[in-house]
């Protein structure tokens, strides 16, 4: 994505999505993981996660790259957003995280609810100063727009994917030590 950006000075949208279609599934497959390693989670929150992943990312990217309109794919990806928060939040995940879980995975599985919360908030930010804030008077972004959008997704990723990793090494080691 560097190279891109050094060489072009574009913004590198499809190996960014490359890269979020990658990882972000695995970020929510995490809350699967900690839930089915202190009993028996159901596939159906594997599924719902990953596809709340899908519903918020593909939009996204269509709508970057111009194949759907802007508004109505950042639209539909804060509706994958808000699904996966509501999952997370109060729907099975949720359940068997309070009903279940030791007080070090609980501690791990509320924080990385709060990271998926406000952590992610930082990307919807970076698509509206892309574009939506700093357009010219034709609607056409701005070299600002894209050097915003660069800014505030790389500063997002590396918030969100270190965070995640390091709450995962916790509830591993915590856990363990425990027993």
């Amino acid at each position: 994505m560097r190279d891109v950006w050094i060489t072009t000075g574009e913004t590198p949208t499809v190996y960014r999505y490359i890269d979020w279609l990658l990882t972000v599934p695995l970020l929510m497959i995490e809350f699967f993981l900690i839930l089915r390693a202190i009993g028996s989670a159901s596939g159906g929150i594997f599924w719902r996660l990953l596809i709340g992943t899908l519903v918020m990312l593909v939009p996204g990217f269509l709508g970057e790259a111009g194949y759907i309109d802007i508004t109505v794919g950042f639209v539909i990806g804060m509706l994958g957003w808000l699904y996966i928060l509501y999952e997370i939040f109060a729907g099975e995940a949720s359940k068997l995280a309070t009903q279940n879980a030791s007080s070090a995975v609980q501690s791990s599985y509320n924080t990385m609810r709060w990271i998926v919360t406000i952590g992610w908030a930082i990307y919807p930010i970076g698509y509206a100063l892309g574009y939506f804030v700093y357009v010219d008077d034709a609607g056409q972004t701005t070299a600002a727009a894209s050097q915003s959008l660069n800014i505030v997704y790389n500063l997002a990723d590396v918030v969100n994917k270190i965070a995640f990793g390091l709450l995962i090494w916790y509830a591993a080691t915590s856990d363990s030590k425990a027993h």
